[in-house]
């Protein structure tokens, strides 16, 4: 088990030197110029030049990156345009927030998907199979900031059941209650699309086990229905849902950016969208880096404990 994990941990490092280059060369090709936006459009060319200069927008490419990696090395990331302050301090400001939107996410997704498959593979064919198809369809079809706007005019605006954005009441106040309020909304429209693809998989797993011999002897005992799917068939299944719970939070970090611009939720999602809207490029990479590494180590996580649940990984 150790040998393989130092072996995936291994294969992390020329990956996130792939992101890290990725990042920066996704940051170049926006439009626009950053000394616009510091500036202003009526500040003179002498200035943008002398800006340029400070920046070291003015060096090749090549050097820039060697810059930015170097910076990086020694956990600078820059200054953000945008809010006046190191990009980290923006980052760590506004990780918490996007992480516990995506935990309460992942855990709505996994939970009620976990259980709508099962419940659908226990009768295949039947109108609850059929029934929870169309609804994956549904759910894997629509973007989710449509979503997120059908939700906000129906129970926000329409019933005036819940807030629709940001992460307290206009007067302040904080409390848990007011908190887990504001997290409804945006939990829902995240989790919508995890959700149809984790029921998806777990229908198909348990029906590629539920047909197993060892279950056919097991009911031929006598042994009842909840005792097999819950002691026999789902722990079985577990190895291929793990794999997709661990993919889709790693898609629901990515995924916040939508969600956080439609209901204004103070997250890395939110401060990227006002980045990319004025081009603040440290604030851009940085957060594009955070969320990738993120992914990758999420990935990480995902590798090992699918090995645990299933040693012929870890033999292969």
């Amino acid at each position: 088990m150790v040998s393989f994990i130092l072996n995936r941990a291994l294969q992390i490092i020329p990956v996130i030197i792939g992101v890290t280059l990725a990042t920066f060369l996704l940051a170049q090709i926006i439009p626009g110029d950053p000394a616009d936006v510091l500036l202003g459009s009526m500040a003179s060319e002498e200035a943008r030049q002398q800006l340029r200069l400070a920046l070291g927008l003015n060096e090749p490419i090549y050097v820039q990156y060697a810059i930015y990696l170097k910076n990086l090395l020694q956990g600078d990331l820059g200054q953000s345009f945008t809010f006046a302050q190191p990009v980290t301090q923006v980052i760590v400001e506004r990780l918490f927030n996007t992480s516990l939107l995506a935990v309460a996410a992942i855990l709505l997704a996994s939970v009620a998907g976990v259980a709508a498959g099962t419940w659908a593979a226990l009768k295949p064919g039947s109108l609850r199979d059929q029934g929870l198809s169309v609804v994956v369809l549904f759910f894997n079809s629509m973007p989710s900031f449509w979503l997120g706007l059908v939700l906000i005019l129906t129970f926000g605006l329409h019933l005036r059941l819940l807030p629709v954005g940001g992460m307290q009441d206009a007067t302040g106040s904080s409390g848990l209650g007011s908190l887990i309020a504001h997290m409804v909304l945006p939990t829902i429209t995240l989790a919508a699309w995890s959700l149809a693809v984790i029921a998806r998989m777990t229908r198909s797993a348990i029906l590629d086990v539920i047909n197993s011999d060892y279950i056919r002897t097991a009911r031929s005992r006598g042994v009842s229905e909840a005792r097999i799917v819950l002691r026999h068939a789902l722990p079985n299944a577990m190895p291929s849902v793990i794999t997709v719970i661990g993919m889709q939070m790693g898609f629901l970090l990515s995924g916040a950016v939508l969600t956080e611009t439609v209901f204004s939720w103070p997250g890395i999602g939110l401060a990227m969208y006002q980045a990319i809207s004025t081009r603040d490029i440290p604030l851009i990479q940085g957060g594009i880096l955070v969320l990738a590494v993120a992914f990758v180590l999420i990935n990480f996580a995902v590798d090992i404990l699918y090995a645990y649940f299933n040693p012929k990984v870890k033999l292969a």
